[in-house]
């Protein structure tokens, strides 16, 4: 274990402690979030965490309330999260009635969307443009039934 991986277990541990939280190792998620170059560099060590009796072993990408981060912040497994859900929705559409389907939008779609809209600022046209696709296709869902019902 290097001496920052050391600093950063005494860290963790003493956090819990202060606060008179018992650390559940199995549900501790590490990674690290860098440049590509960097990121590769760091791939060729061992960037595990010792924690206890546990090692933890870097994720590519971690949820933290209910905002999804990879390794290099490029938003895109919140992307690719986001859309998933529009398609789920998609699919139940004709299962459920108009009300219930504009709730289920607000609630899993947009207010996903608004929640996190401040960690996409900033982001490339290429990331952005899928929330739209999203965005509209959660407006098809709620008024399509207006314009042949």
């Amino acid at each position: 274990m290097s001496v920052y991986q050391k600093s950063l277990h005494g860290h963790i541990i003493f956090g819990c402690q202060s606060r008179r939280l018992q650390l559940n190792t199995s549900k501790v998620e590490v990674f690290w979030f860098e440049t590509q170059s960097k990121l590769a560099k760091l791939n060729n060590s061992n960037c595990s965490l010792q924690i206890g009796a546990s090692n933890i072993q870097p994720s590519t990408a971690v949820r933290n309330s209910g905002l999804h981060l990879d390794n290099q912040l490029s938003m895109k497994q919140y992307v690719v999260e986001v859309a998933a859900t529009c398609r789920y929705l998609r699919q139940i559409r004709r299962r459920v009635g108009r009300v219930v389907m504009i709730r289920l939008v607000l609630a899993l779609v947009t207010s996903t969307i608004d929640y996190c809209n401040s960690a996409l600022a900033g982001l490339p046209q290429s990331t952005i443009v899928p929330l739209r696709r999203v965005q509209n296709a959660a407006a098809r869902l709620v008024f399509d039934d207006l314009k042949f019902g």
